[in-house]
């Protein structure tokens, strides 16, 4: 998300973040030896430190990050349709990415603007990126977002403490560093929003717009880069998810879907807000 010398520095360094070739071992010593953006704990940025966190996760396990995550996460929560790489049989089954022409005409495409995505990760892949790649359904998004819901739980399968969940949803960010956050120049999460271990959380309901994720305080979510979106709001014990495949461009986002869908999430949280404090609510989870 950021530009100038020190982006040209990561990139050339430490290159893509899907098909990369360099070893676990060679990206975290490039990576060390490329400066910070800021002092440690000064500021909030996007970076590479959810990349480097998978390498650490792999390390510990002794086993690939993909593998780890199979074991501990998707299979035991039949998380069926969700990796790093998709099957050749299921091909057929895979949403292409979109975007729009000099003229606004909706036409399909190969890559993302930069090289940010890939048609399919190659065999030979040195590493899965703990920061991006997984392909997955909104069935299987929903089965995770759950988990937020259930105190880290869905369907009696335990996959995190209440304690851990309750932490990773709570805000860890000092005022001048939520304050610092911005992205294309904007602000990143505003007043209404905090930062947890991973996800976006809601503090204030009413100043808590919905493009991190909205809902009432301590809900919590995060937008994709190009068009996936999820919020968990256990207070309202809801999920609201949303996928499109759309790339990740400002001219995209003002002439295409992105923005107005946005707007149209906004409404029907608004909307849900109004009917949860009627006496006709029940609590549900639903996609």
């Amino acid at each position: 998300m950021h530009t100038g010398a020190i982006a040209q520095a990561y990139q050339e360094r430490v290159g893509p973040g899907i098909d990369n070739p360099l070893s676990p071992d060679a990206w975290i010593a490039r990576l060390a030896s490329l400066p910070l953006l800021s002092q440690p704990g000064s500021q909030m940025h996007y970076g590479h430190s959810t990349d480097l966190l998978g390498f650490l996760i792999a390390r510990i396990e002794g086993a690939s990050l993909d593998r780890v995550l199979h074991r501990r996460i998707f299979d035991r929560l039949g998380m069926k349709d969700t990796s790093f790489s998709i099957h050749p049989g299921n091909a057929h089954r895979k949403a292409a990415l979109y975007g729009h022409d000099s003229s606004g005409h909706l036409v399909p495409r190969l890559t993302a603007p930069g090289g940010s995505t890939m048609i399919q990760r190659p065999d030979d892949m040195q590493f899965a990126s703990g920061g991006q790649g997984l392909w997955s359904t909104a069935d299987d998004y929903l089965t995770f977002a759950r988990l937020f819901v259930q105190e880290g739980s869905v369907d009696g399968v335990r996959i995190l403490r209440p304690e851990t969940v309750a932490m990773m949803t709570t805000n860890q960010l000092t005022a001048a560093q939520r304050a610092s956050a911005t992205i294309f120049g904007m602000p990143l999460l505003g007043e209404g929003h905090g930062f947890g271990l991973g996800v976006a959380v809601v503090m204030d309901e009413k100043k808590a717009s919905s493009t991190p994720c909205g809902g009432s305080v301590g809900s919590s979510g995060w937008p994709g880069a190009f068009g996936g979106w999820w919020r968990a709001d256990p207070r309202r014990n809801t999920v609201l998810v949303f996928l499109c495949h759309n790339a990740m461009e400002r001219e995209q986002f003002e002439t295409g879907i992105g923005l107005g869908v946005y707007d149209v999430i906004h409404r029907f949280q608004q909307m849900a807000s109004r009917v949860s404090t009627s006496s006709e609510f029940s609590p549900q989870v639903s996609a």
